[in-house]
Parts: C-alpha cells; structure tokens; sequence
C-alpha cells in the first residue's frame, strides 16, 4: 500500500510514521510492518517486503497457543520436582501415549504454571500446561482445570510440534508459546519476540536440568 502524504523536508525517511505506527497499534496486529521512503519522500508499506530498502517498523505479536511462561522460575528445581511428584502418573501416561520426553513436558510444565492447575494468565490461558481456549478445543480437553485432561492435551499439541518441526526441540518449544504459524513465518527459526526468546532458553534449561542424572551438578 501507499501513503500519498509526503515527509517535510527536515524529516527523515522514517521518522514521519511515528502517527503512522500509533494507528498501526491500536488495531489488531496480524502481521509484521515493514516501511521505506523513496527518493521523493513517498513511505511505502508492506508485511511482505520486497527488498532491503524496507524496515521493520511494527512487529506482531506473538499468536497465543499456550500461555506466556509467566510463572517465576526463581523456584527451587527441588520444589518443582516436588510439586511435579503429583502429576508424575499423568506425565508419565501422558508422554508415553504421545510418544514425547516426559522431561519436556515437566519443563514446559514447570515455566507455564509452576505445577498449579488453577492458573491462568492474563490472556487467558488455563491449567497446568495454560492452554488457549483454542488450543484446548483443538485437542479435546472440556476442562482445562482437569490435570489429566490439560497435560493430555498440551502432550498432544507438543507431539503435533515435534512431528512439525522434524523433533528440533527449540523451535517446537518456541511454537508452544508463539505459534506454529509464527515460527514458519520467520523461516522456521525463533521468532524474535522477547518473550519467546526469553520462554524458550527457560524452558530448554529445565528440559536439559530434568535430563541431568540424579547426583550430578
């Protein structure tokens, strides 16, 4: 698209957009903006850009699947392996049927909800593994309340992820939290949101501190 309004002449190419970029973020981002100024001052838009002359000037956010990791890993691994002892049948029943590490899913698990299966985050994510109410639907669970239910079902959609992203832990766990559609959007690599880039070495942590032998450091 293009804007038929011009910079004046003391403005950069692309400090015109700044009223631009507020209207841009107060509608329902869908997809990243990209911006250039040619030689006559016009700003050109796009969400596919068309050469290096453009810039990134407004990034979507991430499309909740599951939750945003807001629970605090400053917990103990003691005490999350204390709190996960409860749910352990389920994990266990839950990654044998899906044919996933029971260690991912106590990762994911312990940075989603630190074991408590009434969350729920500020968009409305729910239970133990904060599944979107989409999420939920789409892989059967009536009551994301319900530990069986909602770790059977994370356990499904993180298996679905696994077989997307042929078993590349980082990029599945970094769907779980953005999106599937995000990840191939940005050329099936991590998407560059901070929360996904702070979620997904989180969660990767605890994945490998579960993989760890008892004993060692």
């Amino acid at each position: 698209m293009r804007n038929p309004l011009r910079p004046r002449p003391p403005c950069r190419p692309l400090t015109a957009l700044g009223g631009v970029l507020l209207l841009l973020a107060a509608l329902p981002a869908v997809a990243d903006i990209y911006a250039f100024a040619d030689a006559e001052g016009v700003v050109h838009y796009s969400n596919v850009p068309a050469d290096r002359s453009y810039e990134l000037v407004l990034e979507s956010p991430p499309e909740p699947t599951a939750g945003s990791g807001e629970a605090s890993l400053r917990i103990p691994l003691a005490l999350i392996n204390r709190r996960a002892a409860a749910y352990e049948h389920i994990i266990l029943a839950a990654a044998a049927a899906n044919e996933i590490e029971p260690e991912l899913l106590r990762a994911v698990i312990s940075v989603e909800s630190a074991f408590n299966p009434r969350a729920v985050s500020r968009t409305g994510a729910r239970g133990l593994m904060q599944l979107m109410p989409q999420t939920a639907r789409r892989y059967g669970v009536r009551d994301s309340f319900d530990p069986s239910q909602n770790i059977h079902g994370g356990a499904r959609y993180l298996r679905f992820l696994v077989d997307r992203f042929d078993n590349n832990l980082e990029l599945v766990v970094a769907a779980y939290n953005a999106g599937e559609n995000a990840v191939e959007r940005y050329g099936r690599s991590i998407p560059p949101y901070r929360e996904t880039r702070q979620y997904v070495p989180r969660v990767m942590n605890l994945y490998h501190a579960f993989n760890e032998p008892v004993g060692t450091n």
